[in-house]
């Protein structure tokens, strides 16, 4: 994977994430570099008119909320440990807009971020799950807003707002 499109979420969520994956740190607990997001799709390179497209349809989209509150993994990264949304029909509406304008405009899509596939999630721990629960149940679920949709490059770290 080396492009994604992710929720970027508001400064008092991401905070708390933050302060959720620095509980992780102290426990000796792996854990993602950056701001914490979530990812809505993926591909191996998301051109610019696809994100030119993307920006012109962000513009007419309401931005959900979400409630981040199942600690749980992820099929196919047992090693991680994640923090899961509550999927509601305003989430899916986004997310399959978003997909409906990526369709045929970008290459190699990852599967599991399609429609039908996707889990919405934050990353909390990188490797030790059992640890990393441990630590931080019992949990408070987060309320994220999600500010805006952004591009980020997986190899870089690099993040530009649409």
């Amino acid at each position: 994977m080396a492009q994604t499109v992710r929720f970027r979420l508001a400064d008092d969520a991401a905070a708390e994430l933050t302060g959720l994956r620095a509980r992780l740190v102290v426990a000796g607990v792996p854990v993602p570099v950056g701001r914490p997001a979530v990812t809505v799709a993926a591909a191996t390179t998301i051109p610019s008119p696809a994100r030119a497209a993307l920006a012109t349809a962000v513009r007419v989209l309401t931005l959900p909320t979400l409630w981040l509150t199942n600690l749980t993994a992820v099929a196919g990264r047992d090693d991680q440990l994640v923090l899961a949304a509550v999927v509601d029909t305003e989430l899916l509406a986004v997310h399959d807009a978003v997909h409906d304008v990526l369709a045929g405009k970008v290459r190699g899509p990852v599967a599991t971020y399609l429609p039908g596939s996707w889990v919405p999630h934050c990353v909390l721990a990188t490797r030790d799950p059992a640890t990393a629960f441990t630590t931080l149940h019992p949990l408070r679920p987060v309320r994220a807003a999600v500010t805006a949709l952004e591009v980020a490059d997986t190899r870089t770290g690099e993040a530009a707002p649409l």
